[in-house]
């Protein structure tokens, strides 16, 4: 039974997204989110990314599926949209986890990623599977209609990976910061 880990940029108003976007544009960070979101360790196998409807239609169509990670669509109506083969839709967050325990995809896949929207973030922290937040700080306030849950007492700052810059980071004249919070053992 793998863990998962969460990634987000969140500005400091707590707005992830506007009308199915980001209220930002970050070159770097997205860079980031694909980096990390690929990275393996094992080159036999690839990451899996959770996401829900309205996040994976927010992607340029150009862009989606997102390449290189198995993309797994949450979505109460499976037959509402048309998806490419490639993508696997599933019901309910739980039926994705069971999906990817069991063979053979237990076995192809290193990493699972939970990448939004709010209600599919606010489920992956409840979850006693949730290992990480992989955070990004905008340190700037957006107009958003989407917002990432309230991280709770569960979770604790930790130190960056290796690979994750400490220092803030700036780009078109915006600034941020990468944190990594980790969920505390039971």
């Amino acid at each position: 039974m793998k863990k998962f880990s969460l990634i987000v940029a969140v500005c400091a108003n707590g707005g992830i997204g506007i009308k199915g976007d980001l209220p930002w544009r970050l070159r770097q960070e997205l860079k980031y989110f694909s980096r990390m979101t690929k990275k393996i360790t094992d080159t036999s196998k690839r990451n899996a990314i959770i996401m829900g409807r309205k996040t994976y239609f927010g992607v340029p169509e150009s862009k989606r599926p997102l390449p290189e990670r198995l993309n797994i669509i949450l979505t109460r109506d499976p037959s509402a949209n048309t998806y490419p083969s490639d993508v696997m839709v599933c019901k309910s967050m739980q039926e994705a986890l069971t999906k990817l325990d069991e063979s053979p995809l237990a076995n192809e896949i290193e990493n699972i990623w939970i990448v939004g929207g709010n209600a599919v973030y606010k489920e992956a922290m409840q979850s006693e599977r949730c290992h990480r937040i992989y955070l990004t700080e905008i340190k700037e306030t957006y107009e958003c209609d989407a917002f990432f849950p309230e991280i709770n007492s569960e979770f604790q700052l930790v130190k960056n990976d290796d690979d994750v810059p400490e220092e803030i980071q700036e780009e078109n004249g915006i600034q941020y910061q990468y944190r990594i919070y980790e969920k505390l053992s039971k």
